[in-house]
């Protein structure tokens, strides 16, 4: 900020300098030429022609400087077969007439033809009354004075605009440095943050960095949050695994017959556990992303064909808005809805019904899972969704799918809720998710 403040006030102060130099420096010029103008025009009122044709002033002109042998002003009358008449100040030298045209109007011109003594000349022609002679009027005077005055008005004005170059940069310096005071005191309270182990900004700060200190202490208070769940799904993964792992080394301590069984059976556990955790751990990754989006009818569609071939006794419906779109990835859908279908069809009478979108006008996308078999008691629908928890322990399985369902459902902002089905009399999972932004 600083180096662009000050490339801004070079460049507008270049720009306005150069600007005023001229400016001031055409004026110094134009008061120079108004004079020479004035005694060119008192020259050509006083000259007239005597008796021999020659030019003369019936009044002397009134600067003393005309008398002065090199005085650095000067005049001179010349025309076409005459003498030239100069002025005292001339003393020995002549002044270069252009005689190739005729100046109707007074021309200025810059002139280097005296050594050392650069000249701003001014010339006219005129035919004066009673000659013919085309006659030409010429005053010069000396660059040095004019010249002089230009040099000390740029100088003045380099270091006025230095001055105030410098005055302007200060001033942006401690503008932007008293600006970003604000911005020094949240570093320092982070620095305290992170040397005390508080876990909130809690100083009084300006109203310009408040929305930067709320929205800082919004990410604490989520990093916190997410720390604490890794800290409790990695307690909870090694509470799932030590079971199994005990079990495993007692039958191996013991030397049982079915220990071949019991570590397979047992390692099943653990990769169920395991798979658990991934998944949660993929949907919180997938989740902090963000812009997720995924078909339900496709990823039904997908997963039907993979369960049917399960259970190919099984009759599997689809119906209602196939092309929802839910705020979820794909695979993580693809996950939940495995487990609530395969569930359907392992504990159903033979029957599985989907319905997408059963509430269309609902802010979250509704999925209801159907099925004909015998349903769970309404006092038992909270524990189903625990680890490990299972009603029907005469068929396979760990007792995890609902417990990943709710968990990833949850991740992604939805909810599962269980039901009664009023067509097929089984059990009515109702599964919420965020509508996809269009």
């Amino acid at each position: 900020m600083m180096l662009i403040a000050a490339g801004w006030i070079f460049i507008l102060l270049a720009f306005g300098g150069f600007a005023l130099d001229r400016t001031i420096n055409s004026l110094i010029e134009r008061n120079f030429d108004d004079q020479l103008s004035y005694m060119l025009n008192a020259m050509i009122t006083s000259a007239e022609i005597d008796q021999y044709g020659e030019v003369y002033f019936n009044r002397p002109l009134g600067d003393q400087r005309f008398l002065e042998p090199n005085s650095g002003l000067y005049w001179q009358i010349s025309g076409k077969g005459h003498e030239d008449f100069p002025s005292r100040s001339l003393w020995d030298r002549t002044l270069r007439v252009r005689g190739d045209h005729f100046d109707n109007e007074p021309h200025f011109r810059d002139s280097t033809e005296f050594a050392g003594e650069p000249l701003r000349v001014l010339e006219r022609s005129i035919i004066l009354p009673g000659s013919e002679t085309r006659w030409w009027f010429v005053v010069a005077q000396s660059r040095s004075s004019l010249d002089a005055q230009i040099l000390r008005v740029r100088s003045i004005l380099l270091w006025s605009f230095v001055v105030l170059g410098m005055g302007l940069f200060l001033m942006a310096v401690l503008q932007t440095w008293y600006g970003l005071g604000p911005l020094r005191r949240v570093r320092m309270a982070i620095k305290d943050l992170r040397t005390t182990g508080a876990n909130r900004l809690t100083e009084p700060l300006p109203l310009e960095v408040q929305p930067l200190v709320e929205e800082l202490n919004a990410l604490l208070a989520h990093t916190e949050k997410q720390a604490e769940e890794a800290r409790t799904h990695a307690g909870n993964l090694a509470h799932a695994l030590k079971t199994p792992l005990t079990v495993v080394m007692n039958a191996a301590t013991a030397k049982a017959p079915d220990l071949a069984d019991t570590v397979i059976r047992e390692a099943a556990v653990m990769r169920r556990q395991v798979d658990h955790h991934l998944a949660r751990a993929r949907a919180v990754g997938r989740r902090a992303v963000g812009h997720s989006r995924a078909s339900v009818g496709e990823s039904v569609e997908a997963v039907l064909r993979a369960v049917t071939r399960l259970y190919e006794r099984t009759r599997f419906d689809l119906d209602g808005n196939r092309e929802a779109l839910v705020a979820i990835e794909r695979q993580d859908l693809d996950e939940i809805l495995g487990n609530l279908i395969e569930n359907a069809a392992k504990y159903g009478g033979g029957s599985v019904f989907v319905t997408i979108d059963a509430a269309p006008q609902a802010a979250d996308c509704e999925i209801w899972v159907e099925d004909d078999g015998m349903g769970i008691p309404e006092e038992e629908r909270v524990r189903i969704f625990d680890r490990g928890a299972r009603l029907d322990t005469g068929k396979p399985g760990t007792g995890l799918g609902l417990a990943i369902v709710r968990d990833v459902a949850e991740i992604y902002g939805g909810s599962v809720e269980l039901a009664e089905s009023e067509d097929l009399g089984g059990l009515l999972v109702k599964l919420r998710l965020p509508r996809a932004r269009v």
